[in-house]
């Protein structure tokens, strides 16, 4: 049965004994280490060319782990169809408990794949063999976001053992392809409207202000990637005899590539806008030792450094298919195919943003070059409502669990499909939350979760928890 879906609380929560609830974090935290590290242990990527057992291997550990709470009367595996169902999205996992006695209910989303894990010899540990170095534990996906679904998964054992039967509804969904651009996510949240409904969702795949200071994440830049082609020449042709005369593919793509920035480093893609965001102080030494940039390195843009990274476009070419040094022959080659990864400010429509991408590519290829675009991908960006009550009692448990205050951030990073939670459920309120620090290197080499962190982060979420079960809304 589908839970109702109110805003606003008939009655402020009643008082919420936390001591319990410390000390069932506390008891439990080393068996949520350890399952994480068993986690981390399953190579999950979900791109094409990894083995998709890994993930089907993953969703499974995180259904028994879920099972294992005790607290729902649904848990399972399943999948949805990419586009028009001509094949299937990675397995997720849904859990649900209904809601009982005017109690909200809170739909808690991470996801269980991972990125791929680039070079071994980049890795200071093995990529997928966590390993505790002080304070941090190190692996792929340790930090995106298997600690996420960790997080969900000892706030829960934590707020059941210290509540005891509880009213607050649950639903979790623990996605398998966020690496690859979620999808069959519209679909998977079109079948399984019914189960996931919720009053609140919490979305932990994003990050704080540093070590010490959680962060409630209010605005997120959305994402363009594609790959597109440069042709210039039926065939390859000698450079001795050729070059000179002729213009090869790599220098058309170079040329062309050139174009998309500025002098300084900014976007010079006509049609591409900026937000107008306020941001904190954050400055250049910050950036330097958290970015690593090298000495003599200077940063790019302009406008405050925050400013660059939330409310502005920003452009990367992540990926260019050509010959490797060592394969290189004097060629000069007819195509290159290139990956653009573009990342969209607040306010601004993705398919919008691709559009001028695209227009300005076409409008600057040198040469005459042919240009073909495939496998886009786009995702929106979002600003979230902060003036809820689910914001106002995330405050509340951070500033517990941290003994700290929240700050509001933007994030540079996109997680495209909140977008499409809110198209799907409008009512909901939407809390973007996370384990990542500054120091978590997601989605780079030696990616790594600092558990200190993790563990407040998991203490902050028992205690909201605590606080919904203690709030009864009306219809």
């Amino acid at each position: 049965m589908t839970q109702p879906h109110p805003t606003q609380s008939s009655a402020a929560p009643a008082p919420v004994t936390t001591g319990p609830i410390h000390a069932a974090v506390d008891a439990g935290f080393p068996a949520a280490v350890a399952d994480l590290a068993r986690l981390v242990r399953i190579p999950s990527v979900s791109w094409p060319a990894f083995d998709p057992a890994h993930v089907a291997a993953s969703a499974e550990a995180v259904a028994e782990l879920l099972r294992g709470t005790g607290v729902f009367e649904l848990v399972e595996v399943r999948r949805a169809a990419v586009g028009d169902g001509s094949e299937l999205g990675q397995p997720a996992v849904v859990a649900s408990r209904h809601a009982r006695n005017g109690r909200p209910t809170v739909l808690l989303y991470a996801h269980h794949d991972v990125q791929p894990p680039g070079k071994d010899e980049d890795w200071e540990t093995p990529p997928f063999e966590p390993t505790q170095r002080g304070d941090r534990l190190h692996g792929r996906g340790a930090a995106d976001d298997k600690a996420g679904v960790m997080a969900h998964v000892g706030a829960i054992r934590a707020f059941a053992e210290a509540a005891g039967d509880f009213d607050l509804g649950i639903a979790v969904f623990i996605e398998g392809e966020e690496e690859w651009a979620s999808r069959s996510f519209a679909n998977f949240l079109r079948e399984n409207r019914d189960l996931l409904a919720a009053d609140a969702i919490v979305v932990a795949d994003s990050g704080n202000w540093d070590v010490e200071t959680p962060a409630i994440t209010v605005a997120l830049r959305g994402a363009v990637a594609f790959n597109f082609r440069v042709d210039t020449l039926a065939h390859a042709s000698h450079s001795g005899m050729y070059g000179g005369a002729v213009p090869d593919a790599m220098l058309a793509a170079i040329r062309l590539l050139d174009t998309l920035w500025d002098d300084n480093g900014s976007v010079a893609v006509e049609g591409l806008r900026s937000a107008d965001l306020e941001t904190p102080d954050y400055d250049e030494a910050q950036l330097r030792a958290e970015a690593g940039l090298l000495d003599g390195v200077t940063p790019i843009g302009n406008g405050t450094i925050l400013s660059r990274i939330w409310a502005q476009p920003a452009i990367t070419i992540t990926g260019i298919d050509a010959p490797d040094v060592a394969n290189a022959s004097n060629t000069l080659l007819p195509g290159v195919r290139v990956r653009v990864s573009a990342r969209v400010a607040p306010g601004q429509d993705a398919d919008e943003a691709f559009a001028a991408i695209r227009a300005h590519l076409e409008a600057h290829a040198p040469f005459g070059a042919r240009l073909t675009f495939e496998e886009v991908d786009a995702g929106q960006p979002f600003l979230v409502d902060t003036s809820g009550w689910a914001v106002a009692e995330t405050r509340a448990a951070m500033a517990e669990g941290w003994g700290r205050d929240p700050v509001e951030i933007g994030v540079g990073g996109s997680i495209p499909f909140i977008a499409e939670l809110v198209e799907e459920f409008p009512d909901a309120q939407i809390l973007v939350t996370g384990v990542e620090d500054p120091d978590s290197r997601p989605h780079s080499p030696n990616e790594s979760l600092h558990l200190g962190v993790f563990k407040r982060a998991l203490l902050s979420e028992a205690l909201f928890l605590a606080r919904l079960d203690a709030r009864v809304t009306s219809s």
